[in-house]
């Protein structure tokens, strides 16, 4: 049957009201948003992002968040370049800022989809690591842009700098990820861990360090820090996972050296691909320019 008839008898909308989240574009099939007339068939997987209720609450509270600075944003996704010292979202035991509190101040309105606490989040970057994130706007784009992270269909470049000199220049790391077995604020290489897949490639070599671009297939919770501390080439910076702190000092550096440099995507609603880049903040721009130096 029709894309409105479909929806409006499977939750028990109105015609009307079927007929408009289609409009909106918060009625997917396998992925993509349709016209109300497009017949649904069997087989295909039918998402539908239902209106919050009125006067349904937020846990984001606005915060000013220094250096967070929107690169792009127009109805369903807003980029932004995340400075040092920021979460992507509110968690227990995190007390400072969020992106999503940042875009509150700045007027910027997310997806509902997901925990109060997450609501637009379709990726993260930890802490430590500045760079690019993208965030859903729109419902639709909240349910492609998690499809798309999913599927490996984001191309996701990160700027890192290691100890030492890697050895191939230009490698994979295909090695598990799950929790420190004895600390569990870490992450490890650990036997029936997750997949995780981390393709680099050296940029520049100095005398201490090297400059790697790293591509990631997955997207683990702290996967470069862990693969390039299980090579013995730990983020320069990195005291958590086995950095060297003279080096660190030497570089002037408070956290690791990684960068969130380049995100491509296919945009949810106009199927373009877009790339959005960020230059190095000054912290890790000082460093790189200490290390080149460096005798």
């Amino acid at each position: 049957m029709r894309l409105d008839q479909a929806v409006s008898r499977l939750f028990g909308l109105s015609r009307t009201t079927a007929a408009a989240l289609v409009a909106a574009g918060d009625v997917l099939i396998d992925g993509r948003p349709q016209t109300k007339s497009e017949k649904v068939t069997g087989g295909s997987w039918l998402e539908v992002t239902l209106p919050p209720a009125p006067g349904a609450a937020t846990a984001i509270e606005p915060v000013t968040v220094e250096g967070l600075r929107i690169i792009y944003s127009d109805d369903d996704i807003v980029v932004v370049d995340k400075p040092v010292g920021v979460a992507a979202h509110p968690s227990p035991g995190w007390t400072g800022p969020t992106v999503l509190s940042g875009l509150a101040a700045l007027g910027q309105t997310v997806a509902t989809s997901g925990a109060a606490e997450r609501q637009g989040i379709v990726h993260r970057l930890d802490v430590g690591t500045t760079g690019i994130m993208v965030v859903a706007k729109s419902e639709m784009a909240y349910s492609a842009l998690k499809r798309a992270f999913k599927e490996r269909e984001v191309d996701k470049r990160y700027h890192a700098v290691v100890q030492g000199h890697l050895d191939p220049l230009r490698g994979t790391v295909d090695a598990p990820i799950d929790r420190h077995p004895t600390q569990d604020y870490k992450w490890a290489v650990v036997s029936g861990g997750k997949p995780s897949i981390t393709h680099y490639d050296t940029i520049e070599a100095f005398p201490a360090a090297s400059l790697v671009d790293v591509r990631l297939e997955t997207g683990r919770t702290h996967q470069i820090r862990v693969h390039f501390s299980a090579l013995r080439h730990p983020c320069v910076g990195d005291l958590t996972y086995g950095a060297d702190p003279t080096l660190a000092a030497r570089a002037q550096l408070h956290r690791q050296w990684l960068h969130a440099r380049q995100l491509s995507f296919q945009h949810p609603r106009t199927h373009e691909d877009v790339t959005f880049t960020s230059p190095y903040p000054e912290d890790l721009a000082n460093a790189l320019a200490l290390l080149r130096g460096a005798g």
